[in-house]
């Protein structure tokens, strides 16, 4: 086991592997922008270095600051987090040249993922479904492009191969449409990813957004720990997300479960992953895969009992799973409410000094944040202030228990979206289950303010 690690992030998600360090008698590093030097995790710091200013390309995205840091305070490796350089194959591998080890993927494995259309030819040899679409990137020959489209079915989507988190799509409905919209897709995705490369989809029309989380050694050991269904979305930003799927027969999520574990075993993959599906009809279509651990993996903790960024650090430090498959058990229903400091409809950002601070309690509930009472909420970052999750033996009694809790949470001096949390988990189609990607924007302009 490593004796120090550098944490390469902020937010709650580092005070998470702060923690997790604490837990398995690891020094943590913390590293902070000068905007963060009031945050939790870093009055909790056995040691903490500031790394640059408020503006993340000087700070949390500055590789040479960061490797810095870790090589000032002897620390053996870099948990990245989630977001920021988190799967950026350059910074794996300049982490790993720098003599440190990168708790995450090969770079290799990362830059394979990372590319949109590699991820998908990888998929398909491994046997894990994915949408009908083109063969790879889109040729630039206008006939063959409408060729494709015609073959798949309209709607088709364009997607950007260096796309992620919603960003460099375009849904195109007829023939007439489908040139502009590729080149324009090419063009943004040239300006946004340094990648214009594209390629094309069947746009499924009422999915639900369903991952599968996966957790796998340098030894060909993999495992998959069930499902998310992260469907209420806004602007393909997750908002809520429970474990298990609502309405999902078991058989189904194992057989899908199983042929994630057979791709990462194929691709070498190790550390922790997540392979997002869309789901519609009956069946599972891979979209893309996360080199990270996500935001919503709380819910699985519950729902397994597994910790999974300790898990990262012990296969990172060389170690074998420590369990099989056939020991994962399933039980009880998680929910996650990410808070935001925003408006609650307007969805306006509200950084700012906290003046009262109440986290919920009770059986079941579980706070992840770096936020209290006299911190103040920078405008600099993601807006996100920490994560209420709660678990209940059924799905009825999380639902219930998340009411309580959100009844609980006080959050005075800035705008949340918890009065939004509570609106939508008295909504009676939520409390059924199984909406789809769409819902919740819709559900949003039924109840406009």
């Amino acid at each position: 086991m490593f004796k120090k690690i550098l944490i390469a992030n902020r937010g709650e998600i580092a005070l998470r592997i702060q923690r997790a360090c604490k837990e398995l008698g690891v020094r943590g590093v913390i590293v902070y922008s000068e905007a963060d030097r009031e945050a939790k995790y870093v009055k909790l710091a056995e040691e903490a270095v500031c790394i640059g200013p408020a503006p993340s390309a000087q700070s949390y995205l500055n590789m040479p600051a960061i490797i810095s840091a870790a090589e000032v305070t002897d620390a053996e490796a870099i948990h990245p987090g989630y977001g920021f350089l988190s799967e950026n194959a350059d910074f794996a591998e300049r982490v790993e040249k720098s003599g440190f080890k990168f708790i995450g993927p090969t770079p290799e494995s990362i830059r394979m993922m990372g590319d949109k259309v590699s991820a998908k030819q990888a998929m398909i040899k491994a046997g894990v479904p994915c949408v009908p679409g083109s063969d790879g990137e889109l040729p630039d020959n206008p006939a063959e492009m409408k060729r494709i489209a015609k073959s798949i079915g309209y709607p088709v989507i364009i997607k950007a191969a260096g796309g992620g988190g919603g960003r460099g799509m375009r849904v195109v409905n007829t023939e007439a449409a489908l040139i502009h919209a590729v080149q324009t897709t090419k063009a943004e995705a040239g300006a946004a990813f340094g990648n214009p490369a594209v390629y094309m989809e069947k746009f499924l029309q009422n999915p639900r957004h369903i991952e599968i989380q996966i957790l796998a050694d340098q030894f060909k050991n993999a495992v998959y720990l069930g499902e998310r269904d992260c469907s209420m979305q806004r602007r393909h930003q997750k908002v809520i997300e429970e474990a298990p799927a609502p309405g999902i027969p078991r058989k189904l999520i194992e057989k899908v479960g199983e042929r994630c574990v057979a791709a990462c075993k194929r691709i070498g993959y190790r550390g922790a992953g997540t392979f997002e599906f869309l789901y519609e009809n009956g069946e599972f279509y891979f979209i893309e895969m996360n080199t990270r651990v996500q935001v919503e993996h709380p819910v699985t903790e519950f729902i397994t009992g597994i910790d999974i960024v300790k898990t990262q650090i012990q296969v990172a430090a060389g170690e074998k799973l420590p369990f099989t498959q056939k020991q994962i058990v399933f039980k009880g229903h998680a929910i996650e409410c990410r808070i935001n400091a925003e408006d609650p409809f307007k969805f306006t950002p509200s950084p700012g000094r906290i003046t009262m601070w109440h986290a919920a309690g009770g059986p079941g509930v579980r706070v992840d944040s770096h936020a209290y009472t006299n911190y103040f909420v920078p405008p600099n970052y993601d807006s996100m202030i920490g994560k209420l999750i709660v678990y209940g033996d059924t799905r009825e009694q999380a639902l219930a228990r998340m009411r309580t809790a959100l009844s609980e949470s006080v959050v005075e001096g800035i705008q949340t979206n918890i009065a939004l949390h509570r609106e939508i988990m008295s909504d009676a189609k939520f409390i059924t289950g199984g909406t789809n990607i769409h819902y919740l924007e819709e559900w949003l302009s039924n109840h406009k303010r």
